[in-house]
């Protein structure tokens, strides 16, 4: 893929963990945060165009949303906790040209930077609060948020991947 187009990519990526965040919020009181589908546009990110594509859809366009939605105070951890999510998945799932299925190894990608995703914000609510004890309510949210993501990512992955949208 040429600069130009992989630019873009990233650019288009980029706005739509933004969006994909920003658009439908569930709140959640105990953490302060909200539920939102960003999580499943970094796992398709992540799958379909690997870790540096991850990294940088996953960090910015989560920073990005916090910084527009009012989160400003998360927008630092966010960015480094959504980047290595990103960069977690798109690592593990690194997928050969042509290849149009949906393999174990996506799904284990998927389960180990949601993973990355709970611990992440749990240590960041406790550098953020000055207690360890304070984020554990986050964390079954978190988990929440987590497999939603990759609920709502696969199908769209087997469907993408069923067509020849990714021949650019």
């Amino acid at each position: 893929m040429n600069k130009t187009k992989e630019l873009s990519l990233k650019g288009l990526l980029i706005a739509l963990v933004t969006v994909s965040t920003m658009v439908i919020k569930v709140p959640v009181p105990a953490t302060e945060g909200y539920i939102h589908l960003g999580d499943s546009m970094i796992y398709l990110s992540s799958i379909l165009f690997g870790p540096g594509v991850g990294l940088i859809a996953g960090g910015l366009g989560s920073a990005l949303a916090d910084l527009l939605s009012g989160y400003g105070h998360w927008a630092l951890p966010t960015l480094i906790i959504k980047g290595i999510e990103g960069l977690i998945i798109g690592k593990i799932a690194i997928r050969s040209r042509g290849e149009t299925s949906v393999r174990f190894k996506d799904v284990i990608a998927a389960l180990l930077g949601g993973g990355w995703m709970v611990a992440g914000y749990y240590l960041g609510g406790a550098i953020l609060t000055k207690s360890f004890i304070a984020p554990l309510s986050s964390i079954p949210w978190n988990i929440i948020q987590a497999v939603g993501g990759a609920v709502i990512a696969f199908p769209v992955l087997f469907a993408i991947l069923k067509t020849d949208l990714l021949e650019i």
